[in-house]
């Protein structure tokens, strides 16, 4: 029921993701930040059973900063991604699997922006756009549609209202608020809440 989505530019990666918590049929949260910084330039989004995201994210993330820690250097997205999805397909065979679906988003000052997907089954591809979540099969039509390689931020930004107009519209369920995030060079950003258009009845 949760929604994530992912678009990589050239020299950016933008990310967002609802902020509702829910419990069977019932919303708890209106807030809940479903993103997790691994480290200053690094965005790991996570959804799926309530205890897990928290657990498998915070795990990976506290790893991460351990290895900076250790090193005196962060890892790179790419590290960090194939780091993540070691940890998830090795819980995967053993008696205790997270249910967890991911986007690690991140900017690495030798190779650029990256976006992965990796799923509950530890399957990861590198990717210039993706979603998880009910709200996927509803809009990436719109983002094979309309994204192209070069696109600017705010050609981004409005791509992305796109696809959270279409929730609004055809979604069954009441997805109201999002928080989206810039990475590129200088770091995270946090982008003003996106308005959402009241659809028509």
């Amino acid at each position: 029921m949760e929604y994530l989505i992912g678009i990589q530019g050239p020299d950016y990666v933008l990310v967002a993701a609802d902020t509702v918590a829910a419990s069977s049929i019932v919303q708890m949260k209106h807030d809940h930040d479903k993103m997790f910084k691994m480290s200053e330039k690094i965005l790991l989004l996570c959804v799926g059973e309530a205890g897990d995201t928290v657990q498998f994210a915070e795990y990976i993330q506290k790893n991460v900063q351990l290895y900076k820690m250790r090193n005196g250097y962060e890892l790179s997205p790419t590290a960090a991604a194939n780091f993540t999805r070691r940890n998830l397909a090795d819980y995967l065979r053993s008696r205790t699997p997270y249910h967890v679906n991911l986007l690690l988003a991140g900017y690495d000052d030798h190779e650029g922006p990256a976006l992965y997907y990796m799923d509950y089954l530890a399957a990861l591809a590198k990717a210039p756009f993706a979603a998880h979540g009910y709200g996927a099969f509803l809009t990436l039509s719109i983002l094979d549609r309309y994204y192209k390689p070069g696109m600017t931020r705010e050609e981004a930004v409005e791509l992305l209202k796109k696809c959270l107009e279409e929730l609004q519209k055809r979604f069954i369920l009441n997805l109201a608020s999002f928080t989206a995030r810039f990475i590129d060079k200088d770091g995270i950003h946090d982008m003003e809440k996106i308005p959402l258009p009241k659809v028509a009845s």
